[in-house]
């Protein structure tokens, strides 16, 4: 049942700081977008604290892992590209992965993704990770009960094992909330720069846009632990969400330097935790399956 719309007044503009708390999976709060001006200047202004930390995680041989999740077109890859666009390349890896090779596939499922975990005085993120079995791989039948039950009950086990050798483990899950937004209504057809961008899972993406949202909540009901908590940012406005995700990282660090009035909290009406920014309905894909 699709939201009441609420009048235009009971929503801030963009230049006026949001007056009411958040409301999970309601209207966006912001009427207007973010204006281009303000939003390269906080950018900017981030990324040189980007900067700080780099540095800081080279001289201390630091680990840092950021883990991006989200459906497609929801602006995970615009979102990592902000972080890395200034950061030294030779200390900043992005990790996309393609579907497991055979040989993977009869590997312990974590094995993948361990082999890319960084080394000391390296930040890596994750353009969606094992987290494929708790989204993608169950509802489009890539994989069995039985592999997604083990996922679960490991999952809990496998990252509190490897947090206590990172500095910062960031696990955002990047939304937006109307099924139109989806990427094959977004990307031009006969743009040749884009035609990378779309493929038949976006199709399917559509689809299967409810089953996504039970297993998302599935995936949350059982990952999102006082260890390893879950960060909601709300990409409507792809501007915002990228400033509150560098914000959201910047402010669970202590390096030298920091200018606290620049890495200050993210906005709390488009960024928070599960239990903010997501309604679970009690309905979850896959929960019950033996």
């Amino acid at each position: 049942m699709a939201a009441k719309k609420r009048s235009k007044k009971s929503r801030p503009k963009s230049s006026e700081k949001p007056v009411e708390p958040p409301k999970a999976d309601g209207p966006y709060p912001y009427e207007d977008r973010m204006k281009r001006k303000p939003y390269e200047r906080q950018l900017r202004d981030l990324q040189i604290e980007l900067l700080k930390v780099q540095r800081w995680v080279k001289e201390t041989g630091k680990k840092i892992v950021i883990v991006f999740e989200g459906r497609d077109a929801a602006g995970k890859g615009g979102t990592i590209k902000r972080f890395t666009e200034h950061l030294n390349p030779r200390g900043t890896r992005v990790v996309a992965l393609p579907a497991p090779s055979e040989i993977e596939q009869g590997q312990w499922y974590f094995q993948r993704y361990t082999a890319h975990l960084p080394t000391r005085g390296e930040i890596v993120l994750f353009d969606r990770s094992w987290y494929n079995r708790a989204g993608v791989e169950p509802v489009m039948g890539f994989c069995t009960p039985d592999d997604y039950q083990r996922f679960i009950h490991q999952t809990p086990y496998f990252e509190p094992r490897h947090h206590s050798e990172w500095s910062a483990a960031v696990q955002a899950m990047v939304r937006r909330g109307s099924r139109g937004t989806a990427r094959a209504d977004r990307v031009p057809q006969k743009d040749p720069l884009k035609h990378w961008k779309l493929s038949p899972m976006d199709d399917a993406s559509i689809a299967h846009w409810d089953d996504y949202t039970k297993a998302r909540d599935g995936m949350f009901l059982y990952t999102d632990t006082d260890e390893s908590p879950w960060t909601v940012i709300r990409s409507d406005d792809k501007k915002r969400a990228r400033l509150g995700a560098i914000r959201t990282v910047l402010c669970g660090l202590d390096y030298p330097g920091k200018d606290t009035k620049v890495a200050a909290p993210p906005d709390p009406l488009i960024v928070g935790p599960v239990d903010t920014m997501i309604p679970l309905e009690g309905r979850f894909m896959f929960a019950d399956m033996a």
